[in-house]
């Protein structure tokens, strides 16, 4: 069975490049460009493995998002690795306090981000 991640970023770009990259490797993609849509197919299905969050998204951003879905019993136990262009020190502590069990800053590093997943699976 194919490990489920979903991607949330509003780039579409990234999404577009993230998407083939984990392809190519086995695993099964499902995206959205907005952190309450990412939330309501959450909701819908609860069996993602993995949630890679934008922090810096128009509407609702990452660390909002990041605590609705720990807030939300029926999907809290999905890991998020929050995903950031951010690269100060602090922007670190403040995703793993809002939640999020990872970080990556972009430019995202692949073999990184790979390595951030498997250890989440």
């Amino acid at each position: 069975m194919k490990k489920k991640i979903l991607i949330v970023d509003d780039d579409p770009r990234n999404i577009f490049a993230l998407k083939l990259t984990l392809k190519a490797r086995g695993y099964q993609i499902e995206s959205s460009t907005m952190a309450q849509e990412a939330i309501e197919i959450l909701k819908r299905d609860a069996d993602f493995h993995v949630v890679l969050m934008d922090m810096m998204m128009p509407e609702m951003d990452g660390y909002e998002a990041i605590r609705i879905i720990r807030n939300t019993p029926s999907v809290s136990h999905i890991p998020v690795i929050a995903v950031t262009a951010q690269a100060m020190p602090e922007d670190r502590q403040k995703c793993l306090d809002a939640g999020a069990q990872d970080y990556v800053s972009k430019p995202i590093d692949v073999d990184l981000l790979i390595t951030a997943i498997e250890k989440l699976l």
